[in-house]
């Protein structure tokens, strides 16, 4: 039984999914559109949605708390310069799940994951 187990497994260690997962948010954070699994989409969604939070906080606690999460300057002052006062107005909900067919290799369902 899985009771209290939340999260999906994305079939890899807990390291590589986390590993993963950091790097959907760093990409997602630059382009602030990517095309992915749509099970890789919902596990992302609220990691993203957290960093926004960081970076609409703006001090430096936020900061270094983003750089431990992403390890990438350059993605931690875009977030912190342009993606954190965009959505300075608006309370949650900054990114958006469209689901696209599936992927011609193995019939995987794909999703777009974007910034609102």
């Amino acid at each position: 039984m899985r009771h209290a187990k939340k999260g999906r497994k994305i079939g890899t260690s807990a390291s590589h999914r986390q590993a993963i997962l950091s790097g959907l948010v760093r990409q997602i954070i630059i382009h602030e559109r990517i095309q992915t699994t749509e099970a890789k989409a919902k596990e992302v969604r609220p990691a993203v949605e957290k960093m926004i939070t960081l970076g609409k906080r703006g001090d430096l606690h936020a900061r270094r708390q983003a750089l431990a999460k992403l390890g990438d300057k350059d993605t931690v002052h875009k977030l912190f310069a342009e993606v954190g006062p965009r959505f300075a107005e608006r309370n949650g909900g900054y990114t958006r799940i469209l689901k696209l067919g599936p992927r011609q290799g193995d019939a995987a369902p794909m999703a777009l994951i974007e910034l609102v």
